[in-house]
């Protein structure tokens, strides 16, 4: 059965590693994720994930406890290889392959990430998470997602979030709120809607990236969109 995308990037946000928990990782979120990512690569799929750090430490909530701004983007930054490390882990448990790369230079912890390193990482099979962000203070993970996005020539950037798509407003807070199944990158900054930063956001749309954003906690979700089923809510130019 072909399949609607055959490389991807996949945008897990630090926050949905905790699942119930309050810090930190959430074990059995952890092995669903990674046995779904398996799933994917014994069909084929070339995969890139990259991860954020909000779980461990968020560099805007550094700034409120008295850190400067690029103090507190570092140390975010470095709890997304902590995460890295922890998928990378489980993905190897589920019998898949995975290989942590890092922004800068961070040896023996893992491989400073280069495009040809990645494309010939992808061709083995391996799921290449790519972690510190850009490498940069200032720059959201959702950049770093757009960014690696455009360089692995990732045909779909699949946002893994706790809703099942983008809502009108917050479904969380707004009961009235009504999901859209398919929205313009336009049509959503028009309508002010939080799905990325605007960096991201214009990388995407720029270099015709099209992103969905889904319910990563449902299971089965990723292989659903892969085969073209209409799972989450498909930004598009």
């Amino acid at each position: 059965m072909p399949f609607l995308y055959n490389r991807i990037l996949l945008k897990l946000s630090g926050e949905a590693l905790m699942g119930v928990k309050n810090y930190g990782f959430d074990e059995k979120l952890l092995i669903g994720y990674a046995s779904q990512i398996k799933e994917l690569q014994d069909s084929g799929v070339q995969v890139g994930i990259v991860v954020g750090g909000g779980n461990i430490f968020r560099g805007v909530s550094g700034i409120e406890a008295g850190f400067d701004r690029v103090s507190g983007d570092y140390m975010g930054m470095l709890a997304t290889v902590i995460n890295g490390l922890a998928l990378q882990t489980f993905i190897r448990h589920a019998g898949g392959k995975a290989r942590v790369l890092t922004a800068v230079e961070m040896l023996p912890v893992a491989e400073r990430y280069t495009k040809t390193l990645t494309a010939h990482l992808l061709d083995q099979g391996y799921a290449v998470i790519f972690t510190f962000g850009t490498g940069n203070p200032f720059f959201t993970t959702d950049t770093a997602a757009a960014l690696r996005g455009v360089e692995m020539n990732a045909e779909v950037l699949l946002k893994g979030t706790r809703v099942d798509g983008v809502y009108t407003a917050d479904p969380e807070k707004d009961k009235t709120a009504v999901k859209f199944d398919e929205i313009t990158f336009d049509e959503a900054y028009k309508r002010g809607l939080k799905i990325m930063d605007m960096t991201a956001f214009t990388m995407c749309k720029e270099n015709n990236l099209p992103v969905i954003v889904f319910d990563m906690n449902k299971e089965g979700n990723l292989m659903k969109i892969i085969q073209g089923e209409k799972v989450g809510t498909l930004v598009k130019r």
